[in-house]
């Protein structure tokens, strides 16, 4: 996923050289990896895929999306609403993302400021559920875990869920990685009961070892950005009825 508001404009990965353990020699997997074949497909945008065009995504295999809407508690992603319109106008399920900085301000004030700017959620069977990014700190990399320890990085986590399911009814979605999951919450079993899984691992092995708590993943994120689709590849684990499920929960 990527932190998008720096004038910069540069793009951000999940696994930075520094830390990652997810790629294979660096190989990108253009091609969705056999054991997700006949899974509905996915991606995931910001304002990096600027004005999309939903309908070649469509037909190309898309069948959800999920739009970041916001970083930390001041950002909002200009383009979210065209984004997040359109890929429904052309019958995508599709989802709000917030991408997490721990160290600029608390989880619930995260919460407050994504649910405010697009991360609400509607029982319609296209609204997917909001979504939490958290992953390796991509502004510093000598504090991977945003200079949090592991203590506070859960309860951070907690405050962010919290107060996503006051203002709307639903658990975020949570997206990271199993190496950061173990960095920078000791593996924390705490989430994977109540909180669906979205996992990052860019393989065409499979998913791989699942963060702490989780005996499955929901969505996996196996490719950064080569695919097919607008952004970052993904699927769905299950069929197209039972996504539509798990958006109308």
């Amino acid at each position: 996923m990527a932190c998008d508001h720096k004038p910069t404009r540069r793009r951000h990965r999940v696994i930075a050289a520094s830390v990652a353990t997810l790629a294979i020699g660096g190989t990108a997997f253009v091609e969705i990896p056999v054991s997700a074949a006949g899974k509905p497909r996915g991606h995931d945008v910001s304002s990096h895929q600027k004005n999309v065009n939903w309908s070649k995504a469509k037909s190309k295999g898309a069948r959800f999306v999920y739009v970041k809407a916001t970083e930390s508690h001041t950002y909002r992603n200009p383009y979210f609403s065209r984004q997040y319109n359109g890929s429904r106008t052309v019958g995508l399920v599709r989802g709000a993302y917030h991408f997490a900085v721990p160290d600029k301000s608390s989880g619930r004030t995260q919460a407050v400021h994504f649910v405010r700017n697009g991360g609400a959620w509607r029982a319609d069977g296209w609204t997917l559920p909001p979504a939490l990014d958290i992953e390796y700190n991509p502004y510093d990399k000598k504090k991977k875990c945003y200079g949090l320890s592991r203590t506070r990085m859960v309860n951070w986590i907690k405050a962010f869920s919290n107060e996503v399911k006051r203002q709307t009814g639903r658990r975020p979605v949570i997206y990271t990685t199993t190496h950061w999951w173990k960095a920078c919450t000791g593996n924390s079993r705490t989430f994977g009961s109540n909180h669906a899984l979205w996992l990052a691992r860019y393989s065409s092995a499979g998913a791989g070892e699942l963060p702490g708590g989780w005996t499955f993943w929901t969505i996996w994120q196996h490719d950064n950005g080569s695919g097919a689709l607008p952004g970052d590849q993904n699927v769905f684990n299950g069929s197209l009825t039972q996504l539509k499920r798990f958006a109308k929960g």
